[in-house]
């Protein structure tokens, strides 16, 4: 079978049909595999887990260590545009043909293990790292914590952002049992570090029972500021004087702080200077998140898909200053909270261009249009509203019809889905400005 996988498109396209559940939870086929192949590391590593924020925390901790010159190798998930972006190393993405040759070393090892396409392509990511002669590994946890692949690494520091109501089909209906999830990275006798300004008592409880080193928001580390710069207090630590991370948005002193507590729990094995700070959060880029497009209208694009990530994204809007209009390019999976998110975000979007998405588990654009109504959006053709609700077959489609419509004191707000981001993204770079 491998001699038919000549590119990277092959392979990715084999592994989407390879096993039978597209999520399938559970460690054991995953260490199996890994036990095989021999992956292990020897330089620290930092996990990433959370509802929100980790994406962010993680861009943070890479820029800040490659301002502090160490070779970094960095995992995260989904990836926007290109799969290439999930595994970066020195900054970079990894090529096409290190993919490739990783994957077809997981494909000589696994035997007759069935593995999913997010695990196969994890396993291929840390074998890739394991032999790139790193200084330090940073992995974001794709989903939950406890039985997601990535926990299959021992993490010197394990890091959970925040935790709210998400994935509830596999991680529970209350912050409790998905605290209980996402504590599941955590290890007997290593840092862990919760951001979450209101932890989960399973959270803290688990910790506790494992013997993990718990490091909380408000006892552990902290951070202050005002409209110029902010500080950081760790337990041994202080950073003062420091600019605000070019990452907008109202979480990311939340994400920093967490990832400026890493980098003290670590300071002695990986020592980093106040300037690599500072030069760090100044430079860190992480497209997608509260990203706010240069020229007008003003196009933000944010791949908020849960009710704890709108609500961030709603008080994001109303810190922008004054717009006319809003428009909202709108996509979103079925199994996420769609009316949550919609309760969020509903008074601040005069127009909604909804749009399919190309999953089958993705909400139809009809669909989207039906919660919004049912949400008390009414459309101009009813009581004189000036709200809209127009439907389109893809995020292209709807972003062309808002940027047709929007003046140039407007702002156009593409969130829901990373795949909403994504079609506009690319139908940016061809062509539509």
């Amino acid at each position: 079978m491998q001699n038919s996988l000549i590119t990277l498109a092959d392979w990715l396209a084999m592994l989407e049909t390879m096993h039978p559940k597209a999520i399938d939870m559970g460690l054991e086929r995953v260490m199996q595999v890994k036990e095989r192949m021999g992956i292990a590391f020897d330089c620290p590593v930092i996990t990433v887990g959370g509802t929100n924020g980790k994406g962010s925390t993680c861009a943070m901790l890479e820029s800040i260590l490659l301002q502090a010159g160490y070779r970094v190798g960095l995992y995260t998930s989904p990836h926007l545009i290109d799969f290439n972006e999930r595994a970066r190393i020195g900054g970079e993405a990894v090529s096409d043909e290190a993919l490739i040759e990783s994957f077809a070393a997981v494909e000589a090892q696994r035997g007759d293990i069935s593995l999913t396409y997010f695990e196969f392509t994890t396993l291929a990511i840390l074998r890739l790292f394991a032999r790139a002669g790193l200084d330090a590994v940073i992995l974001e946890v794709g989903l939950g914590g406890r039985l997601d692949a990535v926990n299959v690494i021992d993490a010197d520091v394990a890091i959970v952002t925040s935790v709210d109501i998400d994935h509830t089909e596999y991680l529970g209906t209350t912050r409790e049992q998905i605290g209980f999830e996402k504590a599941g990275t955590f290890r007997q006798g290593k840092v862990a570090i919760c951001s979450d300004p209101v932890p989960p008592e399973s959270l803290v409880r688990h910790a506790e029972a494992i013997g993990a080193d718990l490091w909380l928001l408000g006892r552990d580390f902290n951070y202050s500021g005002d409209k110029l710069q902010w500080n950081y207090g760790g337990r041994g630590q202080r950073r003062n004087a420091l600019g605000y991370p070019s990452l907008r948005g109202a979480n990311q002193l939340l994400n920093a702080s967490a990832a400026l507590a890493s980098l003290e729990a670590l300071r002695h094995r990986l020592p980093v200077g106040a300037q690599e700070v500072r030069n760090g959060l100044v430079m860190v880029d992480l497209p997608g998140r509260f990203q706010v497009l240069p020229g007008r209208p003003s196009v933000v694009l944010d791949v908020a898909h849960n009710p704890h990530a709108a609500a961030t994204l709603a008080q994001n809007l109303d810190n922008m200053g004054f717009h006319a209009y809003t428009y909202a390019v709108f996509g979103a999976m079925q199994d996420k909270d769609i009316d949550g998110v919609i309760a969020h975000l509903k008074d601040r979007v005069d127009h909604w261009c909804v749009t399919d998405l190309p999953l089958p588990r993705a909400a139809t654009a009809e669909q989207l249009k039906e919660k919004l109504l049912d949400a008390g959006v009414v459309p101009e053709s009813k009581a004189g509203s000036e709200k809209t609700v127009e439907i389109f077959a893809s995020p292209a489609d709807a972003f062309a019809n808002a940027l047709s419509r929007a003046g140039e004191n407007d702002r156009i707000a593409v969130f829901g889905s990373f795949l909403t981001v994504a079609g506009v993204m690319q139908a940016r770079k061809s062509g539509y400005h």
